[in-house]
């Protein structure tokens, strides 16, 4: 990487630190392209939020953080050279990325930006955010132990974000608006036999509070409304791609994910996309890190 007044020269430029990021790191520099990460102030992505994960292959029951750790370690040890800066500004036609403290210039670019949280829309939910409505209870989960709080949502974010709050809360209602769950067996079989979730089918439709959550209101079938007392609730409905940057840059699907081909190529030439920010049939760590094996491959075939 040379840089000279602001201006940095790279062969290969990853955005995004996550799983796949750091995997497209790891297999790029293993292969002598020298990559450079935009990994933002804290390398993992959405990945460090997650408090238990046993479903990596090879490395048991363990934490995202942990995991993620991992990968940055592999990363540097190989050589990849990782950045704490965020990316403001894309331009694909001139393929340059600005940052904070100047312009970065590639040949080839990785888009790793993953997703962001999605949030309920609902009157309220803006003025509750850290005082009482969260979206990361492995965060913010502890300053609620001992109290009564809520989770919604149906898939395995959500379901293992209420298996670890009942480790520490008083009590969990779990809020999904289906019957089934979108979540594995085993976690579903899981939440089923824990005594501390409440299990409820229904959709938030508000929320109550003075200076901070103390309720929530529930449309329920067939019991009508039902108004819940707790002190938090954790929002796990999903997430929104991050491709603000480049949306109109590049072919995105209807959800506004980006759309690839089997190598992760996109439909600009040079850009490949990996992991949650493209169009993927699953969305797991272990389906990120090999979205970022294959785009990095990708270049040196």
């Amino acid at each position: 990487m040379d840089t000279i007044n602001g201006r940095t020269e790279c062969e290969l430029l990853i955005v995004g630190a996550g799983p796949a990021g750091l995997t497209a790191a790891i297999y790029a520099a293993r292969a002598g392209l020298k990559p450079v990460v935009l990994a933002g102030a804290a390398p993992g992505g959405q990945a460090i939020e997650s408090p238990e994960i046993e479903n990596y292959p090879g490395v048991g029951r363990t934490d995202g953080y942990t995991l993620a750790a991992r990968m940055l370690s592999s990363a540097t040890e190989f050589g990849a050279e990782i950045v704490y800066e965020t990316a403001l500004k894309i331009s694909l036609a001139e393929k340059r990325v600005t940052t904070e403290s100047g312009e970065y210039f590639y040949k080839y670019l990785i888009l790793a930006t993953g997703a962001s949280h999605r949030k309920l829309g609902i009157d309220g939910e803006e003025k509750y955010i850290g005082k009482g409505v969260g979206y990361c209870a492995t965060c913010d989960g502890g300053f609620y132990r001992g109290k009564d709080v809520a989770v919604v949502g149906g898939g395995d974010s959500a379901l293992t974000e209420a298996l670890y709050l009942s480790k520490i809360a008083k009590s969990v209602t779990l809020v999904h608006r289906r019957n089934e769950y979108r979540a594995s067996v085993s976690l579903v079989n899981r939440v089923l036999s824990e005594p501390k979730i409440k299990r409820i089918t229904g959709v938030i439709t508000a929320l109550s509070g003075e200076e901070k959550l103390c309720g929530i209101e529930v449309a329920t079938l067939p019991s009508g409304i039902q108004n819940i007392t707790v002190d938090a609730l954790f929002v796990a409905i999903g997430g929104i791609p991050n491709t603000e940057l480049v949306k109109d840059q590049l072919e995105l699907d209807k959800n506004g994910y980006v759309v690839t081909n089997a190598s992760m190529q996109t439909s600009v030439p040079g850009v490949y996309a990996a992991g949650d920010v493209r169009n993927t049939p699953l969305r797991q760590i272990v389906t990120a890190c090999a979205d970022g094996a294959v785009a990095a491959s990708a270049l040196t075939e």
